[in-house]
């Protein structure tokens, strides 16, 4: 019998942060705002470094962030208990991965007009509590993202190829019925979903 000898995968494991902050890729947020119309400021209240604001002001979006922790880029306040920053305002966010039910009810409870939060797709088999919510559509990335902590961007450490799956979930309020599932691509492919006839569904009323 012959033995192979196992090649080095390009991914990585990290080490689970104490507050799980995890930096998402910029394509993440792009490719969102490529086919996902929000209505009002783009709040995110869990901004770390600021990856979804600079996106969304690519975006031409106006932006405020938000955060716990000190070294965070933005205004240190706590979602839970802060004011909102202006009446009229979208929530775009990656949130502490054990806090994404009680991030996506609050934004909903504080009148935001549209959510999206990032998710571990791992996650979602048991996240029974998205049936109460309004969950208009989900977002799978691909290829599977990086999402180290915000240290091993800080200390100027380079991640490779991701090792779990990750989508958006995006929430409007008053929506019924069933969640639409599509695929949010890095590279190429967002080319020839903008040209397909479907793409304009992703760009209806507004804040639809």
């Amino acid at each position: 019998m012959t033995i192979g000898i196992a090649k080095a995968r390009n991914s990585h494991i990290f080490e689970r942060h104490e507050h799980d902050r995890y930096v998402e890729p910029a394509w993440c947020t792009k490719r969102l705002f490529a086919v996902e119309r929000f209505a009002g400021l783009i709040w995110d209240p869990a901004c770390g470094l600021g990856t979804i604001l600079k996106a969304a002001r690519d975006a031409h979006y106006s932006s405020y962030g938000s955060d716990i922790a000190q070294d965070a880029i933005g205004t240190l306040q706590d979602f839970f208990t802060a004011a909102s920053p202006v009446k009229g305002f979208s929530i775009v966010t990656n949130p502490p991965f054990g806090l994404i039910r009680e991030f996506a009810e609050h934004a909903l409870e504080r009148g935001a007009l549209k959510v999206a939060l990032i998710c571990p797709v791992a996650r979602l088999n048991a996240a029974h509590w998205l049936e109460l919510l309004p969950l208009l559509r989900l977002w799978l990335l691909t290829p599977r993202p990086s999402m180290p902590p915000a240290d091993v961007i800080l200390r100027g450490e380079k991640p490779g190829g991701g090792r779990a799956d990750f989508c958006w979930l995006v929430l409007v309020p008053g929506h019924k019925g069933e969640a639409t599932i599509g695929w949010l691509h890095r590279e190429t492919e967002l080319r020839r979903f903008a040209q397909t006839k479907n793409s304009t569904d992703c760009f209806d009323n507004g804040a639809r």
